[in-house]
């Protein structure tokens, strides 16, 4: 069993105050696929290495399996590690490059060649066995770091933004050769990006990240349909949620609506139930909702919300309209691509209430 067991981790270095990881703490399932995702500087690599043996923790415990790793060697953890600038010898062979762990285990030549030719095999990269890293294209690199690691046959993979070097059509066909070879290996792999594309793709389940604290962890459909807070609901989604100040008032109807200085938008039942049971009426709140959930006006809703139309970003089936809805502030709707607009006129748009997320306007939470 892989189950790796992240204990109330921290990580501090002598020379800040701060812990750049604080009170990190979560299973990892075996035959999990997990991925840390957030922002450059969040903590995601440091915890990584953490598990590794790269890095010395401070403060908790980290198990593999059953054993405590604390204070073995990386060597000794059972691990093996694909990092993001491959890490190849330049004057080794492809065959040599995969084969060196195992030779360095000093295991009968036969053997290693088994193992270097099936782990070529499964990554197609039998034809190029002879060639230095030099003669490689950048994924086939990346696909003989993978091969490495392959062979070794660890309890658990850890990828430290791996494919971050390759350009955008690489990237997507590596995704897939790594999905793949999860499914193939049935290993635990956990794996690190500040790509949310990345994450949503190939995890089964995120751990969003900022600022050395966990903010959520949940599956991707859930992370990006239930987001525990602004960060998470505005890292995860492109172009990101829309989040809109106001306040929650009861209509002379008795019915809620979401108030601010340019418009109300009446609650479905539901949603307002909800926000009355936490006693927000006549409360501050920030209204959260997605591009793709709003449209333009519709013929029978009374949720309509008036822009101007200040730009747009064809992105091939889809286009993004950036709507100035007062103070500066732009909100974002995703429509088909033959939807056009004209620059500095009015434009009335109708979001879909059913799919409104709503927050704390100061600590960023979301009402549940």
């Amino acid at each position: 069993m892989a189950t790796i067991l992240i204990n109330h981790v921290y990580k501090r270095y002598s020379s800040s105050k701060h812990a750049v990881v604080s009170d990190f703490h979560m299973e990892i399932k075996d035959k999990e696929f997990l991925v840390f995702v957030g922002p450059s500087g969040c903590g995601k690599s440091t915890t990584l290495r953490m598990i590794a043996g790269l890095e010395e923790i401070s403060e908790g415990e980290v198990y593999i399996g059953d054993r405590l790793v604390n204070d073995l060697p990386p060597k000794d953890r059972d691990i093996a590690m694909v990092f993001q600038n491959y890490a190849l010898y330049p004057n080794m062979s492809v065959f040599e490059n995969i084969a060196f762990g195992l030779r360095l285990r000093k295991l009968p030549r036969h053997e290693i060649d088994q193992s270097v030719r099936r782990a070529a095999r499964a990554l197609e990269l039998d034809a190029y066995l002879d060639r230095k890293p030099s003669q490689l294209s950048g994924g086939q690199r990346q696909r003989v770091a993978l091969g490495r690691a392959i062979v070794r046959s660890p309890q658990v993979f850890l990828m430290d933004e791996p494919l971050s070097n390759l350009d955008a059509k690489l990237r997507v066909q590596m995704r897939m050769e790594i999905i793949k070879l999860h499914k193939t290996l049935g290993v635990t792999f956990v794996y690190v990006t500040h790509d949310q594309v990345e994450a949503m793709t190939m995890a089964d389940r995120i751990v969003v990240m900022k600022d050395g604290l966990i903010q959520q962890i949940d599956t991707p459909e859930a992370v990006y349909s239930t987001p525990a807070n602004t960060f998470v609901a505005g890292f995860i989604g492109s172009p990101q949620m829309n989040f809109i100040e106001g306040r929650i008032q009861k209509e002379p109807t008795g019915r809620l609506a979401f108030h601010t200085s340019r418009f109300a938008i009446p609650l479905p039942q539901d949603i307002a139930a909800m926000l009355e049971r936490h006693g927000l009426i006549d409360k501050r709140v920030t209204l959260g909702i997605r591009p793709e959930n709003i449209s333009l006006e519709g013929l029978y809703s009374d949720a309509v919300i008036t822009g101007i139309f200040k730009l747009d970003e064809l992105m091939g089936a889809d286009r993004y309209l950036h709507l100035e809805i007062g103070q500066e502030r732009l909100l974002v709707l995703r429509v088909q691509a033959h939807i056009r607009a004209v620059e500095d006129e009015p434009l009335r748009i109708v979001p879909d209430m059913s799919k409104a997320l709503f927050f704390h306007p100061d600590t960023g939470v979301r009402f549940a």
